[in-house]
């Protein structure tokens, strides 16, 4: 999937918390608030009238899912 580079402000709370979630899942910081962004779309309603962003951010989950088993089993 393609990216494009784009500030972002976060209060502090709300960046810390997904510094530690991205840490915990063993992503990046700028996957885990995309992956975020899309799980947060879809359930407002993002893939029912808004296009076809479902199915991508679905794939998109699942290639992050596969990444994240190919860290981890890396060690």
């Amino acid at each position: 999937m393609a990216t494009r580079k784009v500030t972002l402000s976060l209060d502090e709370t709300a960046l810390r918390m997904a510094e530690k979630a991205a840490e915990h899942a063993g992503m990046s910081l700028s996957a885990w608030t995309s992956a975020a962004a899309r799980r947060e779309a879809v359930r407002l309603g993002a893939g029912t009238n808004w296009g076809n962003y479902l199915t991508e951010a679905l794939a998109a989950d699942a290639d992050d899912t596969a990444a994240e088993q190919d860290l981890r089993a890396a060690g």
